[in-house]
């Protein structure tokens, strides 16, 4: 499957939320108007058929010569009543043209409300006014009340307040008192998002330090564990050398589960006994991979709440320690968000910022909850660098962050 439809349907529930926000919106207040009458066009330039006075002068050969023969008096026959019949002849073929133009441009505002009264059973299985129903479209008049509902439903969607009104200031720009259809409104929200996410979609850089230290850190289950594997793996296959350090040294799982993604990999796995220090491992992992010339140190740290002052204190030692031994070292430090904790991801990056100077940023479980939109709000807000998202379970399922795959996928436009 393409990474646009693994987002796709990770985010189906963030794209069927804002769907059922927008149609509610339109409807209220909404009318639905009718598509351009492709038809009616084309029959218009029959009406240049008023070019019927030509065949005027083919009046004279409709008198019969025998009319001429019955009445001597020659110049009687032009006065007479059939040369006016002549031009009474044309205007009838006139007559049926106007009539198909009748029913186009005649919007009909109890048909509107049936036809947005149909259920999704009777639209899948085309009965009642099928055909008439692909010729129709709600559309709303986007006045104050319309750009309040549309604010309302992007802070629904986790975009934060700020951002949410931001976001639907940008959407109305120009087009305010426009009539808009939800599709219009979709592609408007998925441009500003991209927008929005253009200047943080950025790989994690490397440098030619040996080795480039990286340091991953986030909450209890954020998915730090499982994005080290996958990182690992992506290194690895594009000719680097991995080393990873097991820094979780409080919990015997974590330990077992680095050691599998490593295995997967093809990647050393360095440990140290259940409940000693992080930061002497962490150094002695910077040790054994300066002597073995590995290109990339990746460090796993214990999954921490940023409310507690005890742990967080901890991963502050184990940077500390880690610039004994290499001043500029965490080259990076990647905070790894777990997109169904909402707007607690902000808080999180507030406080892991000032601890360990975050410098990226890695989403996963996008799939959780109905939460895609707090990413866009990280990127509104902080400017971090997003270097990639978890699309999947598999080894190959942290895709590079791309805003515009996101942002349709977010809104639930098509690819």
């Amino acid at each position: 499957m393409s990474l646009f439809g693994k987002l796709k349907d990770r985010l189906f529930k963030s794209s069927s939320k804002l769907d059922e926000g927008l149609d509610a919106i339109l409807q209220d207040g909404g009318v639905m108007e009718p598509a351009p009458a492709t038809g009616a066009a084309p029959e218009a330039p029959p009406a240049k058929a008023p070019e019927a006075p030509r065949p005027a002068p083919e009046a004279p050969k409709a008198v019969p010569e025998p009319e001429a023969q019955k009445a001597p008096p020659v110049p009687e026959a032009p006065k007479a009543p059939p040369v006016p019949e002549a031009p009474k002849a044309p205007p009838v073929p006139e007559a049926p043209r106007p009539a198909p133009e009748a029913p186009a441009p005649i919007p009909v505002e109890q048909v509107q409300a049936e036809t947005a009264r149909r259920g999704l059973f009777s639209r899948l299985t085309g009965r009642g006014a099928a055909p008439a129903a692909p010729q129709a479209v709600l559309r709303r008049t986007l006045d104050d009340e319309m750009l309040e509902s549309l604010e309302e439903l992007l802070i629904r969607s986790d975009m934060g307040v700020e951002t949410a009104l931001r976001v639907a200031a940008n959407m109305a720009e120009g087009r305010y008192g426009r009539r808009l259809s939800a599709d219009e409104i979709k592609r408007l929200l998925a441009a500003e998002v991209s927008r929005i996410l253009e200047p943080v979609a950025r790989p994690m850089p490397l440098t030619p330090r040996k080795p480039q230290v990286v340091l991953v850190v986030g909450v209890n289950g954020s998915g730090k564990t499982t994005t080290i594997g996958k990182l690992a793996s992506q290194f690895r296959a594009a000719g680097k050398s991995v080393v990873i350090a097991a820094g979780d040294t409080f919990r015997a799982a974590a330990v077992e589960q680095l050691q599998v993604w490593g295995t997967r990999a093809g990647v050393p796995v360095l440990t140290a006994p259940e409940g000693s220090d992080p930061a002497s491992l962490a150094f002695e992992a910077m040790t054994k991979a300066e002597a073995e010339g590995a290109d990339l140190l990746l460090i796993d740290t214990a999954g921490r709440l940023q409310n507690r002052a005890d742990l967080m204190e901890e991963l502050a030692k184990i940077v500390r320690v880690i610039r004994k031994k290499d001043p500029s070292a965490p080259h990076n430090t990647l905070l790894v968000l777990d997109a169904t904790t909402g707007q607690n991801a902000l808080n999180q990056v507030e406080i892991f910022r000032k601890i360990a100077d975050v410098s990226g940023l890695v989403m996963t479980k996008l799939d959780g909850t109905a939460k895609g939109g707090v990413l866009v709000a990280l990127a509104d807000r902080f400017g971090l660098p997003i270097h990639a998202i978890g699309v999947g379970e598999q080894i190959d399922d942290l895709a590079p962050f791309d805003p515009e795959e996101f942002a349709r996928a977010l809104t639930g436009l098509d690819a």
